[in-house]
């Protein structure tokens, strides 16, 4: 899904049009064109696809990030009167000359957090304050209200675990290994066993 056929490096790479308010940006990192992200971080290698909504969420390394996929989205506050935005925006319609800080607090704090090698779906939504654990397929469309178990695939919606990538003693190695956390260099000097059969490249990588 990745848009671009440049190089990437060590500055982020941003598309037209997007539009970045208070974020962090790992290395080789890329931003799809039409994109908002907010008060959020990108980890080194991850990228996002076209028209993507990310807001007040961390994002691990090697992410791969589908378009339009929103994380993080804001909430309403439908526990008062009005769920319209006139009672936390109020100098917008002139009924104060202070906004509601302490709601806006609250919505920052609401954090999403998704781990390393991650694989986000065309169009999917991922909730405030869910977790999605490293190694997880999240399915095209899938609305994510709950937390997402490693390396699990999860689809529909509401979102529900279908089945895991790997089994147990796979995925309990790939944990061990973190090869996400190998330096540019080893990634390099060992491409080629990311193309090798699972259990030959935990056997390899994986310390008894």
């Amino acid at each position: 899904m990745n848009i671009s056929n440049k190089q990437l490096g060590k500055d982020v790479l941003i598309h037209h049009n997007a539009n970045i308010k208070n974020c962090e940006f790992g290395v080789y990192t890329e931003v799809g064109m039409f994109n908002f992200l907010e008060n959020s971080t990108l980890g080194d290698y991850s990228y996002t696809g076209q028209f993507c909504f990310v807001q007040n969420t961390v994002i691990g390394k090697f992410s791969n990030i589908a378009a339009m996929v929103r994380i993080g989205p804001t909430d309403h506050p439908y526990d008062r009167p009005s769920l319209h935005h006139f009672t936390y925006r109020q100098k917008m319609y002139g009924f104060s000359d202070d906004d509601d800080s302490g709601f806006f607090n609250r919505r920052q704090s609401r954090v999403t957090s998704i781990g390393h090698d991650t694989w986000i779906g065309h169009g999917a939504i991922i909730s405030p304050e869910v977790t999605v654990g490293h190694g997880a397929v999240i399915g095209a469309g899938a609305v994510v209200t709950k937390d997402v178990a490693p390396y699990a695939i999860v689809v529909g919606v509401p979102a529900k675990e279908i089945r895991k990538r790997f089994n147990d003693d796979v995925i309990a190695a790939l944990l061990e290994i973190k090869w996400w956390d190998w330096s540019h260099e080893k990634i390099k000097e060992h491409i080629q066993d990311f193309h090798l059969p699972i259990e030959e490249f935990v056997s390899k990588h994986h310390q008894n």
